[in-house]
């Protein structure tokens, strides 16, 4: 078991940006403190063969220029949020456009492009390090001054947590989530259409044409959002259901029924590798987005893989998306004295 650090690369703005990596023997997972982005993770198929399962990029300037969000830590908000405005308290608060009319993961230079303090908690037994970040009042629109602190962690077994705990000295809004994609074959193998995919949830949020929830929730049955039983992606993205249409595939959010504990949501399997990634959250809900809009046209992947859609899928576990706007939805604000307090476990093995 070990934590290093190396350097990552220097930005064009003379930014030095630094690579931790957790090794337990079996798998490694490297980050980077811009973003707090995962930018490798390395984990044997059922014969052993090491691979790269997450798509990320060589250097930090295509982390800050290319969009996608690959690997980062997302906020103040991340998902939507519609009409790139909220009202708490009876103030109203504008937030930067970014996504049609809607605000999407944070603004303009959200989360994802921010410089995280990273301190080593434990560089053997289990490594664990805490990422940093204080967000002053009024960034990117959003009130209060706000201290995140993100726990990553990988176990023995194989299990790699990340833990968000965030406090604030004046009423906000708040939804930290991460934005990996993954393909379980290999970053390197092409889309991830084969993976088979079972989540937890017998509903999902209902959205416009802009992706932004209409407040209605449907039932999976009879529907190609039905994941409850294992079921490859290509089943059903191409389906003409309004819904998959609005996303281009997949990217809907479902709704946990976890009383707040951490269960499992989610699990993928690719089944050539027999490698399988379970996810386990506290979270309220769990985002199912396969690649639909990927930029083929941006800079390539790591080791100058060219970019597909569809290369790899993202399950972010999460508020639901707008829900300061819905009242009917649970609560996203954070008052002074209250503590954001959510974990996400993503375990790792092979069938």
């Amino acid at each position: 078991m070990s934590l290093t650090k190396n350097t990552f690369g220097v930005t064009k703005h003379g930014v030095t940006v630094t690579e931790y990596t957790m090794d337990n023997g079996k798998m490694s997972v490297r980050f980077i403190d811009l973003g707090g982005t995962i930018v490798s993770i390395n984990v044997p198929d059922k014969n052993g063969v090491m691979a790269d399962i997450v798509l990320g990029y060589d250097d930090p300037d295509s982390y800050l220029t290319c969009g996608g969000y690959p690997g980062a830590i997302l906020g103040r908000y991340g998902n939507r949020i519609g009409g790139a405005k909220f009202t708490l308290d009876g103030v109203e608060y504008k937030l930067y456009v970014n996504d049609n009319k809607n605000a999407l993961h944070g603004g303009k230079v959200g989360f994802d492009r921010k410089m995280w303090d990273v301190q080593v908690l434990s560089d053997d037994g289990e490594p664990e390090a805490v990422l940093t970040y204080v967000s002053p009042d009024g960034e990117e629109g959003y009130p209060g001054t706000l201290t995140v602190h993100v726990y990553y962690k990988l176990t023995k077994n194989c299990e790699f947590s990340m833990r968000y705990v965030a406090t604030t000295d004046k009423r906000t809004v708040l939804n930290l989530t991460n934005h990996s994609y993954f393909n379980l074959a290999g970053y390197d193998s092409g889309d991830i259409l084969d993976h088979e995919v079972m989540i937890c949830s017998a509903k999902f949020g209902e959205v416009d044409s802009e992706l932004i929830p209409t407040g209605r929730t449907i039932s999976v049955d009879g529907r190609p959002q039905d994941f409850r039983t294992m079921k490859p992606v290509r089943n059903d993205i191409n389906s003409d259901d309004e819904q998959m249409r609005f996303g281009k595939g997949f990217d809907l959010c479902y709704f946990l029924d976890n009383g707040g504990e951490c269960k499992l949501a989610a699990k993928v399997r690719e089944p050539k590798s027999g490698r399988t990634m379970s996810v386990y959250t506290d979270q309220p809900a769990i985002q199912l987005y396969t690649g639909n809009c990927i930029d083929v046209t941006e800079a390539p992947y790591k080791g100058g893989v060219p970019k597909c859609v569809n290369a790899g899928l993202c399950l972010e576990t999460e508020h639901y998306p707008d829900s300061p706007n819905h009242p009917e939805f649970p609560s996203s604000t954070l008052s002074p004295g209250e503590t954001y307090d959510y974990t996400t476990v993503f375990e790792f093995s092979v069938e």
